[in-house]
């Protein structure tokens, strides 16, 4: 039973990538034999959804980076390491997204004359630091339900602080930690939608160029809807997959 569900898990593993694949480079095929406006725009709405696909995953890896940091920093033992991770996550999680993205477009070349950023590379930045401090509140609650005891039975065992972080507590904490995360990962899919106010040419942005060319929003933004389900199903079902394939070891 064990073995069944351990191929199902990686064929749904399997199954998510190619699908992922299948959305980057095969999306225009089906759309261009729809009726107007959406065929036409079949292009269109493919290079959308490959720059949202695009936005979310480079976010979503600097964002799990500063997760694991900010979550280390709001446990560490040295304040002010503590202070700043708290500092951080408290900003970040208080201030609207869309005002950090037009904070980081518009008043960081202000603050840092040098300082430059495409709009693609600005939306990261931005959305990174997002996902970044709610990601860092799940995985230090990830690390906190550890058990202690054997945190102490590993370093009784003479592990290294640092060995026991990495052998013991992390793994755990991830295991522990996915489905939350999987969650941000679906919601910073979402949210990247937000880089149309700063001129990035994603999904939201493709659809406000049709939808004002051709006067039709109902077909218009019902595409755009099922991209969009079509892109966060495969994302949940690679997510839940992963899950259930850590999950094996508790089984």
């Amino acid at each position: 039973m064990t073995s069944r569900l351990k191929d199902r898990d990686a064929l749904v593993l399997v199954g998510s990538v190619l699908s992922l694949g299948v959305v980057l480079w095969l999306m225009s095929a089906p759309l261009a034999h729809l009726p107007a406006p959406i065929g036409p725009a079949a292009q269109q709405f493919s290079e959308g959804a490959r720059v949202t696909i695009q936005l979310t995953l480079v976010s979503a890896v600097f964002g799990l980076l500063l997760g694991v940091l900010g979550a280390l920093g709001k446990l560490s033992a040295v304040a002010p390491v503590r202070w700043l991770a708290d500092l951080f996550v408290w900003v970040i999680r208080g201030t609207p997204l869309l005002l950090q993205i037009l904070f980081f477009y518009l008043a960081l070349p202000a603050v840092l004359p040098g300082v430059q950023l495409s709009e693609f590379w600005t939306a990261v930045v931005a959305l990174s630091l997002n996902v970044g401090a709610y990601n860092a509140e799940v995985i230090r609650a990830g690390i906190n339900a550890v058990p202690s005891g054997q945190v102490e039975a590993a370093r009784s065992l003479g592990l290294s602080r640092f060995n026991t972080f990495r052998d013991i507590t992390f793994p755990q904490a991830v295991r522990i930690s996915l489905p939350p995360l999987a969650n941000n990962l679906v919601a910073l899919l979402k949210d990247s939608s937000l880089a149309y106010a700063i001129g990035v040419v994603e999904l939201s942005m493709v659809s406000s160029r049709v939808q004002a060319e051709s006067f039709q929003p109902v077909p218009v933004f019902l595409t755009v809807a099922a991209i969009y389900l079509v892109l966060t199903t495969t994302f949940t079902q690679f997510a839940g997959a992963l899950e259930r394939k850590l999950a094996v070891g508790k089984r």
